[in-house]
């Protein structure tokens, strides 16, 4: 169990990274530029996993399940995350990611029908007041929002409606070969929008971008997936999925350290508030343990 719950506390800890390196990144290439390269490689190395595996993905049998995913998740959620990342630190980028739980909420009502309980819908109400407290700091009273914090929010949406259709998509194909195929498709828009945003005097790569570059195209990308479903093995699907809540503190922790970032007290409320909503809106009746980890089962790429 031990090892379980440290296999999740690193899979976590390696998708807030993805953060730290578009920060990183962020002067270093146009974002269309670095996602496309990024998910070239990725697709490359998932298709080659799955190859040794001996399995093959059904590119052509569902085809518009896994272009709905590449697009949503891989080449809109990707792309924005690291226009966003230009604009603003990755430590409020990963307080803003904390909506994620709410969005995904919010869309499997709307889309899945689902009926969550009434206390998910006070998580939901307590995650918009974090998000007035956030984007209220530094104001006084004033509510704010930057370009860059209108790219996050959007993808958080866009990572939502990821989760939701790969929750219809999981009943049909095996997470690895979804998010495999996934990735196939989402790395052609991307290398198009990658390649015509592509000039010489837009890339600047240093040793640490370099090193940033490697890190999102294969920890944040493969590895953190293989760390995650081990620990999911262990610890059980219903046990695991509160760890995603992590991934904010993480990336919070890391801008910090690593990046040396600073954040005002209403920030930081404002973000503990949207954790504390998105915690609550994720808790769910006894009767159905295992629906929360479905919506997280097909969280297999970096934010």
């Amino acid at each position: 169990m031990k090892r379980g719950i440290f296999l999740l506390i690193l899979a976590t800890l390696l998708w807030s990274g993805n953060y730290i390196a578009g920060r990183v990144l962020a002067p270093a290439m146009p974002a269309f530029f670095l996602n496309g390269v990024r998910w070239v490689i990725s697709a490359i190395i998932l298709w080659a996993i799955l190859r040794a595996k001996g399995k093959t993905i059904p590119l052509k049998q569902q085809w518009k399940g896994l272009l709905s995913l590449g697009i949503v998740g891989m080449f809109i959620f990707s792309t924005l995350t690291y226009l966003g990342l230009k604009s603003i630190p990755a430590a409020q980028a990963g307080m803003i990611s904390g909506m994620i739980p709410v969005v995904i909420l919010l869309l499997s009502v709307l889309m899945l029908r689902e009926r969550p309980p009434l206390i998910a819908w006070l998580g939901i109400i307590l995650s918009v007041v974090g998000v007035v407290i956030l984007f209220g700091a530094g104001n006084g009273s004033t509510f704010t929002l930057s370009l860059g914090d209108l790219e996050l929010m959007i993808a958080a949406v866009a990572w939502g409606l990821y989760t939701v259709i790969g929750k219809k998509l999981s009943h049909q194909i095996d997470p690895l070969t979804m998010t495999a195929g996934a990735a196939i498709y989402g790395a052609i828009p991307s290398a198009i929008a990658g390649a015509l945003s592509y000039s010489p005097h837009t890339v600047h790569m240093s040793v640490v971008a370099w090193i940033s570059l490697l890190y999102v195209s294969t920890a944040a990308s493969v590895l953190a997936y293989f760390v995650w479903t081990s620990g999911v093995h262990v610890v059980g699907a219903s046990r695991s999925a509160p760890f995603m809540n992590l991934l904010p503190i993480w990336t919070v922790i890391l801008g910090v350290t690593l990046l040396q970032e600073r954040l005002s007290t209403s920030e930081m409320i404002g973000g503990a508030v949207i954790l504390i909503g998105a915690f609550i809106a994720n808790q769910r009746s006894r009767g159905k343990p295992e629906l929360a980890m479905s919506d997280r089962e097909v969280k297999v790429k970096e934010l």
